[in-house]
């Protein structure tokens, strides 16, 4: 990163999703107009471990300028030695916390949103991270609470630890991804911090952006399922313009599907099928697609008919 992050406009996150925001799926979004991507969620055990796996989710694409890490972990000793190994990679500027993950089995090992049961540890490992790094920047993540909303407090303290900004995702762990978002309390972290704030949750259109970032105050927002079948949406953010023409759309999905297969081999073409069903909702002949690509193994034939389709098809909507 050639500098910290610039807060001077709004900025356009693309959110961690465990199985979607992989290097190409980054890779796509980050040059069709994200100005930050963050790998998948890694463990901080994982990492203090040095597990191999792990190390090759930090792999980033060279468009990746800047770049955040996120981790999970609830022992500052073993989130420390995380950190450490994350100092000897090249090409990480922000180390970020998570505090925000519902997921059972993170919830359980004493992470991700857990720590919103434990401030005095939650500061403790901001410190940790924000003393031990050499990067750029610390960011956290975090949700309203974990039953109930203690947000402005939650803020505080992740502030008043050491981070450079937060991002908050408007619910509570109670919540999961079903409740409400309660653009309020965020707009009430925003009022009662001075650090920058990223707004998340249920932002799944250029339109619900601008509100979002209108009604809290928030200085960027950060989306995640709404780039899934949909990444042009940082497009139509950077450029100020709503409306994406089909030639656009077509030339994402070819881009996205040939980063798959580059990063993972003949294994891209399984993989992308999940995308293909996203990018096709709303396609006329979208179900004779889906059918057809679930039985094409060959690179070169998936690519044909894909490519073709988005080409030659237009939204029913």
């Amino acid at each position: 990163m050639k500098e910290n992050l610039s807060f001077d406009k709004p900025l356009y996150v693309l959110a961690p999703l465990a199985g979607f925001t992989d290097l190409p799926f980054r890779s796509v979004v980050k040059k069709f107009g994200a100005d930050l991507t963050v790998s998948e969620m890694l463990s901080s055990n994982a990492l203090a471990h040095g597990s191999q796996k792990t190390l090759h989710m930090l792999e980033k694409s060279s468009l990746e300028d800047p770049y955040s890490v996120q981790i999970a972990g609830a022992d500052v000793d073993i989130v420390r030695s995380a950190v450490e190994i994350l100092n000897e990679q090249e090409g990480i500027d922000i180390i970020d916390l998570n505090c925000g993950c519902p997921v059972p089995k993170v919830v359980g090992h004493g992470s991700g949103s857990s720590l919103l049961l434990d401030l005095p540890l939650m500061g403790e490992i901001i410190k940790t991270i924000k003393d031990t790094s050499n990067k750029s920047m610390t960011s956290v993540k975090i949700r309203l609470g974990f039953e109930e909303k203690k947000h402005v407090d939650i803020a505080k303290v992740v502030q008043d630890s050491g981070a450079d900004f937060i991002a908050v995702h408007g619910r509570t762990r109670a919540g999961k991804f079903k409740a409400a978002v309660d653009y309020d309390a965020i707009r009430e972290i925003k009022e009662a911090v001075d650090i920058p704030v990223i707004a998340n949750g249920d932002i799944d259109s250029y339109e619900k952006a601008k509100w979002v970032l209108e009604h809290t105050g928030a200085d960027g927002v950060m989306i995640g399922r709404g780039a899934v079948g949909a990444p042009w949406i940082f497009h139509q953010l950077k450029t100020g313009n709503e409306h994406i023409e089909q030639s656009l759309k077509h030339e994402i999905i070819m881009e996205h599907f040939d980063k798959m297969i580059e990063f993972y081999g003949q294994h891209g073409v399984a993989m992308f099928r999940k995308h293909t069903h996203t990018y096709s909702k709303g396609y006329r002949g979208a179900s004779a697609l889906r059918n057809e690509v679930n039985s094409i193994d060959d690179i070169a034939t998936y690519r044909s008919v894909i490519d073709d389709f988005f080409k030659n098809n237009e939204m029913t909507l």
